[in-house]
């Protein structure tokens, strides 16, 4: 019951605490699951941001949900998710109520000038450290270049992972990569 509440107490910390969504949640959601805890590595948490974004929903609520699961199941699911959701909930109860008293003021507009930058300093931040973990072979940067092109075009993310995946595939079948079928085998 202990970890099942630090686990809540994890994704609640970070989802009160990060402006931004579930991108800007991602490094510290890592720092806290991989370098502190210890409860993953970074490749399981490359793999488990993959499973997030693909699936329907947020991407916070589904990362909190794989996690949980990874670690204790269906009580995981539901601790790390509540945790996750639920500061957003209260905040957004407390702005709904008091909302027209927020808007009014030139603080609150400069509040949020000042946090944008901020936030897309978390996800550049981000990806600088999640692409670091996937290595800088010229058969991942390829896939990363043309999923980025296919997503600046207008092709929806799930569509450009499920496309990466089978490159994936094809890739370890035909060996089209840096260690070929030997190196795929060997890490099945």
């Amino acid at each position: 019951m202990a970890k099942l509440f630090e686990l809540f107490m994890i994704f609640f910390k970070i989802g009160a605490f990060t402006i931004g969504g579930g991108y800007a949640m991602v490094p510290l959601i890592q720092d806290e699951i991989c370098s502190k805890k210890k409860w993953s590595t970074d490749k399981e948490f490359i793999d488990i941001i993959a499973i997030a974004q693909s699936l329907p929903g947020v991407l916070a609520v589904n990362t909190a949900s794989i996690v949980g699961y990874k670690l204790f199941g269906i009580p995981g699911v539901i601790a790390a998710s509540l945790g996750a959701v639920l500061p957003s909930f209260i905040i957004i109860l407390i702005i709904a109520m008091f909302f027209v008293e927020f808007a009014k003021y030139k603080i609150t507009e400069s509040i949020f000038r000042g946090v944008r930058p901020a936030v897309v300093a978390l996800i550049a931040y981000s990806v600088i450290k999640l692409g670091k973990n996937i290595g800088f072979s010229y058969f991942n940067l390829s896939v990363a270049a043309l999923a980025l092109i296919l997503i600046l075009l207008g092709a929806h993310p799930i569509i450009v992972v499920i496309a990466a995946g089978i490159v994936g595939v094809a890739a370890s079948h035909f060996g089209w990569y840096k260690g070929g079928k030997k190196n795929a085998e060997d890490n099945n």
